[in-house]
């Protein structure tokens, strides 16, 4: 037989008992816990001698105490103390042999004590660790946050400096009142839920934006989807803007921090910053709410185009008038990598999406054939993959590439836009060839869909040319501007919004 081994008080939660356990009913509808083989109606009876006033069940210990007189136990070994039941946040427990117990008696979680008729009243145990709060617990930032804050901490004090701003741009323009990135479009927010289907021909004009001095080079929706009612224009009138583009058709914030036409200006991946270059060879990483440089540096030559990596967002690739690419690193203020080749220019830039890969388009033309006008370059290791990608004597101003395919299309000189595969080794696909529009030498741009059904360029008449992606024939014809289109965007979320800018300084948003 197990020996009956007494305890004192203990706050414990819970108690375990060895033995199967049967319940029965008392007055108040609870049940007293008895062990098995007990009779379910037992008789409460008092302790004899110095236990005197502490109840027990007759039918349970009556046998336990003829048996501890025979092994000489005392009474305090066969009756211990059994303490009641902490209070707990649900129905108490009452227990048959706690002292005096009380069966009106009814747990309230709100109070901080307990009282029990002929009891010292319990308090609840509290935190003694006052140091500790919710505020401590440190939740989970992905790594490219990380990596973006790191970039803030580090920028050097002697490069932050406030954007300048043209003078004959209003307070309202600067959008000081109201953070740029603040906000999600009311008209844009019932498409955040689904998916994008289709891509619909726009044929209507819904904001004209007249407001760039010179001619527009660049026009780019925010990449981010539930802030892409803005859009990021680049000028040769030194400064790049940020408009409400699908709401109001105003200016939110200038930007004129170049001394020099701004060639290019793309956004970052959080579409927090803007990452700027020009001909005054400057290069700016600007904060599109306080307008602040995050980085700034200066090249040796006249920038034409500005790449961010698809997946760091510290890198990035710049090139101009110059033989060579340059990699930049956001954090270090250093060029990481030079990527040299035998050309006079570097026109555009394009990224696959893994990010090990890119393409570069020069104006480098031989006599019988274009050597070295489309190159494909290794980005880890800096090696020249192909240079032999496009044989025909036209340079190639933009390159595109297909959102759904292993494919990208180059916008030519001649006329036409081709198409070529992103899997080596770049084969030209000679059964589509898009043609039919002018580039007269402009600079002019071309897109796909976000579905990549059609294939969108501008032209020097102005006019916007649609091509079925798959048959390689126009399907719609727009007249656009007056002066030459050079370049278009599709919105990422709006299945029939496009934005086009031209050389006269206009951007048009169409719908």
């Amino acid at each position: 037989m197990n020996l009956l081994v007494s305890y004192d008080d203990s706050d414990s939660e819970t108690e375990t008992v060895s033995s199967e356990i049967h319940c029965i009913s008392m007055q108040d509808g609870s049940k007293p816990c008895v062990p098995s083989g007990v009779d379910p109606n037992p008789s409460l009876k008092e302790l004899p001698g110095e236990n005197a006033g502490n109840y027990y069940l007759s039918s349970t210990l009556e046998g336990v105490t003829e048996k501890a007189k025979q092994d000489n136990l005392s009474s305090k070994d066969v009756y211990p103390r059994v303490p009641c039941a902490r209070p707990n946040f649900g129905q108490l427990r009452p227990n048959m042999s706690c002292k005096n117990y009380d069966p009106a008696f009814k747990f309230t979680p709100d109070s901080d004590s307990v009282s029990v008729t002929g009891r010292s009243t319990v308090q609840k145990r509290t935190i003694q660790n006052n140091s500790f709060s919710s505020t401590s617990i440190k939740p989970y930032i992905p790594k490219r946050q990380r990596q973006e804050s790191q970039v803030d901490l580090e920028v050097r004090p002697q490069e932050k400096e406030q954007f300048s701003v043209d003078p004959n741009t209003s307070e309202a323009d600067l959008g000081c009142a109201v953070p740029v990135t603040s906000r999600v479009s009311e008209y844009i927010r019932p498409y955040l839920e689904t998916a994008y289907t289709s891509t619909e021909i726009p044929r209507h004009l819904v904001f004209q934006l007249p407001e760039h001095k010179g001619p527009v080079n660049n026009v780019q929706w925010c990449p981010v989807q539930h802030q892409s009612h803005m859009l990021l224009s680049a000028s040769m009138d030194k400064t790049f803007k940020v408009w409400d583009a699908v709401d109001t058709g105003t200016c939110l914030k200038s930007y004129s921090c170049h001394s020099s036409a701004v060639r290019d200006a793309i956004w970052s991946l959080c579409g927090r910053k803007i990452l700027s270059g020009g001909f005054d060879s400057a290069l700016y990483l600007t904060d599109t709410e306080t307008g602040t440089h995050l980085f700034s540096s200066k090249t040796e030559f006249r920038i034409s185009t500005v790449k961010f990596h698809p997946s760091n967002p510290n890198v990035f690739l710049c090139g101009g008038f110059s033989p060579s690419v340059n990699a930049w690193d956001i954090r270090s203020h250093k060029v990481i990598r030079d990527f040299k080749a035998a050309i006079q220019q570097t026109l555009d830039i394009l990224f696959l999406p893994e990010g090990n890969l890119f393409f570069t388009s020069t104006d480098s033309v031989s006599r019988d054939s274009a050597d070295r006008t489309i190159i494909a370059w290794d980005f880890q290791t800096g090696a020249k993959i192909s240079n032999q990608i496009f044989h025909e004597r036209y340079t190639c101003p933009s390159l595109t590439l297909h959102p759904k395919e292993r494919a990208f299309a180059a916008q030519t000189n001649g006329n036409y836009m081709a198409l070529f595969s992103t899997q080596r080794p770049f084969k030209i696909n000679k059964k589509k060839r898009y043609e039919g529009h002018k580039v007269e030498g402009f600079s002019v741009g071309c897109k796909f869909s976000p579905d990549g059904t059609i294939l969108a360029t501008g032209s020097s008449e102005g006019k916007i040319y649609f091509y079925n992606y798959n048959t390689a024939r126009i399907i719609h014809t727009l007249p656009a501007h007056s002066e030459a289109c050079v370049n278009l965007s599709f919105h990422p979320v709006l299945p029939s919004l496009l934005a086009t800018c031209d050389w006269e300084g206009t951007i048009k948003i169409w719908q």
